[in-house]
């Protein structure tokens, strides 16, 4: 299953982010919500952006995958997911607006393209099978 890998890799993506906002928390000193400090609210931001939209992603190509789409679109769309997201990540992280806003639309056109392709690979025959 060749989507497995792109969750794979967006999981640890996740898991970097949020290993990010434990290491703001503890050196601020915050448990719950942001403190007030802006440090924390942006790596927050980076954290929850990511598991907003990486999870509906992953569904989607998963569906493609499992629609028996070809195995190279599955890669081009996996890869421009593990792409935009990394690249909002770092982005946001560091500030970049312009870099952040590239991320964000490499992520909704990847979305945009896996809805459509799911459509057309939809297997139509198997629909309304009563």
């Amino acid at each position: 299953m060749i989507s497995a890998l792109y969750a794979s890799v967006s999981a640890l993506l996740i898991c970097w982010l949020s290993i990010n906002v434990i290491k703001q928390r503890r050196k601020y000193s915050v448990s719950i919500g942001d403190g007030g400090n802006e440090e924390l609210k942006i790596a927050m931001a980076a954290q929850s952006n990511a598991i907003e939209y990486i999870p509906i992603a992953l569904l989607l190509l998963f569906a493609l995958e499992f629609n028996e789409a070809n195995i190279w679109i599955i890669h081009v769309f996996g890869i421009a997911l593990i792409t935009g997201r990394a690249i909002h990540a770092l982005n946001i992280l560091s500030e970049n607006l312009k870099g952040r806003v590239l991320g964000m639309l490499i992520t909704i056109y990847t979305i945009i393209g896996l809805s459509v392709l799911n459509i057309v690979y939809l297997p139509y025959s198997q629909l309304f099978k009563l």
